[in-house]
């Protein structure tokens, strides 16, 4: 599937307000897909780990279809394990999903079947780097900053381990003044440690979310 390269630059109107809001916003974004500032008006970053286990698999399988039949886009990071299973479930469903590269659009990184399907499902993948630029161990983490921007409801975390790359999405999330939610687990520590300090809320069901905060205010 042949998406063109695209992009929009802070200044330009389309450009997210929602991420403008971040300390350090980007200058401009590449993307491929079908453009839609809309998509950021009620949306959620899911994150977790990499090494997702079967009960973190169902807790994505139950709860990301419950959001978006509540009109949520879904916001991920397109890494393996809870980030591409989040995507997965968008592109079942046929609805779109977005997706944020920690390396450019031209690297042919990822699941790519999951790669062209995002795309053949009106969704958009973003990236803060050059088209040619490759991943390295500082561009992943530096692109949370972009999946917490992105996400007028917050950020909910589905397993994660101490000291993991979600844990510090959620500590930009809390920077940054965004709700962060998390599913309690038996393989899920790290979210067990946000909710018992008071850094998350504990998430059963997509109401949890959605019916108590139906968008962050500012």
């Amino acid at each position: 599937m042949n998406h063109e390269i695209k992009e929009i630059k802070r200044t330009e109107n389309g450009f997210p307000e929602i991420l403008k809001r971040i300390k350090s916003c980007p200058e401009k974004l590449f993307y491929r897909g079908r453009w839609n500032e809309g998509l950021f008006k009620k949306s959620l970053a899911v994150v977790g780990s990499r090494k997702m286990t079967e009960e973190g698999k169902r807790s994505v399988i139950k709860l990301v279809p419950q959001l978006i039949n509540k009109g949520v886009i879904i916001v991920s990071g397109f890494a393996q394990g809870v980030d591409s299973e989040a995507h997965w479930q968008c592109v079942r469903m046929k609805k779109p999903t977005v997706a944020v590269l920690g390396w450019g659009l031209n690297y042919n990184g990822g699941d790519r079947k999951l790669f062209d399907e995002i795309l053949r499902n009106d969704g958009v993948i973003i990236s803060e780097y050059e088209p040619d630029f490759e991943p390295t161990r500082w561009s992943f983490p530096q692109r949370n900053r972009i999946v917490v921007g992105l996400s007028s409801l917050g950020v909910l975390v589905i397993e994660a381990a101490e000291n993991s790359g979600s844990l510090i999405t959620t500590r930009i999330a809390n920077k940054e003044k965004r709700a962060v939610w998390a599913v309690p687990g038996k393989t899920s520590p790290g979210t067990n440690w946000l909710i018992r300090e008071g850094l998350a809320k504990a998430v059963r069901k997509a109401g949890d979310i959605v019916e108590k905060t139906e968008m962050v205010m500012f």
